[in-house]
């Protein structure tokens, strides 16, 4: 029998919280509500999630503050989290992604979205069915086993930056814009924006840690993984 992807719901409305929790099960999901971060934390431990639903606004811990804390967990730091919220500003995207969010979707939404975008990232939660190894300079990506490793030493790295990483890699010494990995990387992207993906570069960079200064900001372009970069540049790029 095929097992339902877990997906918590984390809001404190209850009505809210029960209607997207009817629509998920209606959907092919197993759905957990819960209404605060306590509670939530909680059945974080209880079971691994494959998918969390939070809100930002909750009562005593933020959305934002449990996003960090679970990316910063080992155990919880490949689970993907989508955003839901009320604020519209694009700085308040911004500080969701910043915070962890896999994605955001601001309230009032149609239940049809809220499914792509779980569909969606979903997908884009592993990496494609590979056995193969690529090698760009010190860092070597074994896509089989799900290691990344750079000068031998192995590095921690999510579900997201690893399929970034791989396109990166067997594509080294290109400049890709946003627009260009979101294709190739994320796929479906109709509710994907482009500042996502300099989100998760950052992440990137921040896994990859002394490797960081390989993948390079090409200014009004985009990006690049380059085994050969000016010495002069790499703390630059790699804090860009």
């Amino acid at each position: 029998m095929r097992k339902l992807p877990r997906v918590l719901v984390v809001e404190d409305e209850p009505p809210i919280a029960e209607l997207i929790a009817v629509n998920l099960r209606h959907n092919g999901f197993a759905p957990t509500v819960a209404y605060d971060g306590e509670m939530a934390q909680r059945e974080v431990d209880a079971v691994l999630p494959d998918l969390i639903l939070l809100d930002w606004m909750l009562p005593g811990k933020s959305g934002a503050t449990l996003a960090r804390e679970w990316r910063a967990q080992e155990r919880t730091r490949g689970v993907p989290i989508i955003m839901l919220t009320a604020r519209s500003e694009e700085s308040d995207k911004v500080q969701g992604l910043d915070a962890g969010a896999d994605d955001y979707i601001t309230k009032p939404f149609s239940t049809n979205e809220l499914l792509a975008r779980i569909r969606a990232v979903l997908r884009r939660r592993a990496p494609e069915i590979t056995s193969e190894t690529v090698e760009v300079g010190d860092l070597t990506l074994d896509a089989g086993t799900y290691r990344v490793t750079f000068k031998g030493d192995e590095l921690k790295v999510g579900p997201t930056e690893f399929k970034l990483l791989l396109y990166f890699m067997k594509h080294s010494e290109r400049v890709h814009t946003r627009g260009t990995l979101l294709d190739k990387v994320w796929g479906d992207h109709v509710f994907i924006e482009e500042r996502t993906v300099d989100v998760h570069v950052k992440r990137l960079r921040e896994s990859l840690k002394e490797a960081a200064k390989m993948v390079e900001t090409v200014r009004g372009a985009g990006y690049r993984l380059t085994a050969n970069i000016p010495a002069e540049t790499a703390s630059n790029d790699a804090a860009s």
